[in-house]
């Protein structure tokens, strides 16, 4: 039988068919060099491109420490690193994206801080090699979350982080439809830190998070962590009806004393138009929980496992592996 592994690493890959080979030439040797027991969950996240030959190149390769899950369509980063927690079998458990902008030479330093006690550990990309306005967003989400969801990470969106298997196995018990890992990671964590990690400019493809994505991420993290969405709105809707009410004084007042007139009629117009739309962003605040609430209760599988390649056996290669949550309707 095959030596348990000491440290797993869950990669989601979406159409990263340009930079694969690089991360395996890369990788490989890093973990190598640890000198302790690892294995590699690539999920495929229904790639378009040659994602699927190239991660089954690299099974055929190094069966023992290469695990390949292959959803039937795309289902989302978090969604596919989900899908390599629930098959983890190391006590560390790592996430990176396939892209190569956080560096796998970074890894030994998120295990050395494993092994020191934290349960937790998150990378914080320095010099990062982004777009400006998406700095500055990210600027502005980190803010945001940490003064809504009380949630304290220096950056959320780097997913070069480290966990112990017992912060994963939580997660996996939450069974949530739509969550983000980190932010769920550092609720459950007890003893939490964050690390500098090295940040690289895409070398090749493109950004599955468009603006779209993004503005869907923040909901996702926000009304996941957060019921302050939904309290600011009646606190805004307090203040409106309570501004109403004064402007009503008012305006009965100036009728008794001068009689009805028409000065003022698009100031009113206005009112109305902003009063709609306050009520109109309370209902949408309150379709998103409420959109929530519909996904968890009606337990749906969260994605759907078309094969899974791994090796349990020196001699035996098997694809598996069914899940108490999620349909896995064929083995290999």
């Amino acid at each position: 039988m095959s030596v348990s592994p000491y440290i797993s690493v869950v990669i989601p890959v979406h159409n990263e068919e340009d930079v694969l080979d690089d991360l395996y030439q890369r990788l490989f040797p890093v973990l190598d060099k640890m000198n302790k027991p690892f294995e590699v969950l690539f999920t495929n996240d229904g790639s378009r491109d040659r994602s699927s030959e190239i991660l089954k190149g690299f099974f055929n390769e190094r069966p023992n420490e290469v695990r390949v899950i292959e959803f039937n369509r795309n289902y989302g980063q978090h969604m596919a690193i989900m899908a390599g927690f629930e098959r983890v079998r190391g006590e560390i458990v790592i996430t990176m994206d396939a892209d190569l902008q956080n560096l796998p030479e970074d890894i030994p330093k998120l295990v050395d801080k494993v092994e020191e006690g934290h349960d937790v550990v998150g990378g914080y990309r320095v010099d990062r090699q982004d777009r400006l306005w998406r700095k500055f967003v990210s600027k502005a989400h980190n803010f945001l979350r940490k003064y809504i969801t009380k949630i304290d990470m220096q950056d959320e969106g780097c997913m070069l982080r480290a966990y112990r298997r017992e912060i994963v196995e939580l997660m996996i018990a939450s069974g949530e439809s739509s969550t983000f890992i980190p932010a769920l990671a550092v609720s459950y964590a007890a003893n939490p830190t964050d690390v500098p990690v090295r940040h690289a400019a895409r070398e090749a493809g493109e950004s599955s998070y468009n603006l779209y994505k993004l503005i869907r991420y923040n909901f996702d993290l926000f009304t996941n962590f957060s019921l302050v969405p939904i309290q600011m709105f009646t606190f805004i809707g307090l203040a409106v009806a309570f501004g109403s009410l004064i402007l009503f004084v008012y305006l009965m007042v100036q009728r008794l004393l001068h009689g009805p007139d028409v000065d003022g009629i698009f100031t009113l117009f206005a009112i109305v138009f902003f009063l709609m739309g306050v009520l109109l962003t309370g209902m949408g605040i309150m379709g998103e929980y409420i959109g929530r609430i519909f996904q968890e209760v009606r337990r749906r599988p969260r994605f759907v496992i078309r094969h899974v390649l791994e090796q349990k056996d020196i001699n035996t290669s098997i694809t598996d592996s069914s899940s108490n949550s999620n349909f896995n309707p064929k083995a290999e």
